[in-house]
């Protein structure tokens, strides 16, 4: 029996070959397509197929509007010895505390008094967590849509010229901003806001919300694009365009890091609007066509664990200038 089986191997073996080539290459285009459900390395497969083998999540949002703005004015010039200058725009009257030489481990746990404990939403209800961690105060009142600014300084009784180097136990100089107005504090969802700066320049931004939570205000990455210069001859309409999606953002044409020049455009297409926000990197780069074709940051090429959209469909639609 076995003879017979080798022999009619022998005589049908070119047939015989073909078959089992041909299984072969059905399979691995099976595996190459992703036929099985199998996964595959993703350099096999096209972009239109990865974006249904990788979920990329959708952070849901929710718009607030905060009622405090502050920055250092000459960052290059400010210093522990010659003091700072703090610029200010709030919405409503405020308070602006300034703790100099505030402690690190207590400011932390002043944070999470404001979640567990009571809300920070008056300077005494921050100084009651210190514990007067701290080797100085000042406090101003601000105008509501008044930029001023305000000049701070150590005392030079305190004899301090430096806080150390990192890690450090205190920081240089702690900024507290609360509204002024009880009334007020029902309105808003942001109820206070904390700064952390060193010499020259600002740390960490907390912005404390009335329900018990507080989140890290950090600053949004546009993308750079050498061909979007806006010029004198640019008509006042697109200058108008590019104003309200970078307020929008959150950022003003001066808060935009020098090094990375504005772009409304997508790095990917140059043709649509930046709309997406890539996580963790914070990277705005993409419009709403390009996004769904990337799981992978098209600047720095790390992959996307989150997204969130600046704004709908709708508010685009509504921002378009209307032609005649």
């Amino acid at each position: 029996m076995a003879a017979v089986f080798l022999v009619m191997l022998y005589e049908y073996s070119p047939l015989f070959y073909i078959a089992v080539v041909f299984t072969c290459f059905v399979v691995t285009t099976g595996l190459v397509l992703g036929w099985f459900g199998w996964d595959v390395p993703v350099i096999l497969r096209n972009s239109e197929e990865t974006q249904f083998s990788t979920r990329v999540f959708k952070k849901q949002m929710r718009q607030v509007k905060n009622p405090f703005g502050l920055e250092i004015t000459n960052p290059s010039s400010a210093s522990i010895t010659t003091g700072i200058t703090l610029t200010t725009d709030c919405l409503e009257d405020s308070l602006l505390t300034c703790y100099w030489g505030c402690s690190v481990q207590k400011l932390y746990e002043a944070l999470q008094k404001h979640v567990y404990c009571f809300r920070i939403s008056t300077p005494q209800a921050l100084e009651d967590a210190l514990y007067s961690e701290y080797l100085y105060q000042e406090q101003y009142f601000i105008k509501k849509d008044s930029k001023e600014e305000i000049y701070c300084q150590l005392p030079r009784d305190t004899k301090i010229e430096d806080f150390g180097t990192v890690p450090r136990s205190r920081y240089p100089l702690v900024a507290l901003l609360t509204l002024a107005d009880e009334d007020d504090r029902e309105i808003y969802d942001i109820i206070s806001m904390v700064t952390y700066k060193l010499s020259c320049r600002i740390l960490y931004q907390y912005l404390l919300l009335a329900q018990g939570q507080f989140h890290d205000l950090k600053q949004l990455l546009m993308s750079a694009n050498n061909n979007f210069t806006p010029s004198n001859n640019s008509s006042s309409e697109e200058k108008n365009t590019d104003r309200s999606l970078l307020e929008k953002v959150g950022l003003s044409e001066s808060e935009v890091e020098p090094s990375e020049e504005n772009s409304k455009d997508c790095v990917v297409c140059q043709n649509g609007t930046v709309n997406w926000v890539l996580l963790p990197c914070r990277h705005t780069c993409l419009c709403d066509g390009c996004m769904k074709y990337f799981q992978q940051r098209p600047m720095c090429r790390q992959f996307v664990q989150e997204s969130f959209a600046l704004c709908s469909q709708k508010e685009q639609d509504k921002d378009k200038p209307k032609t005649l």
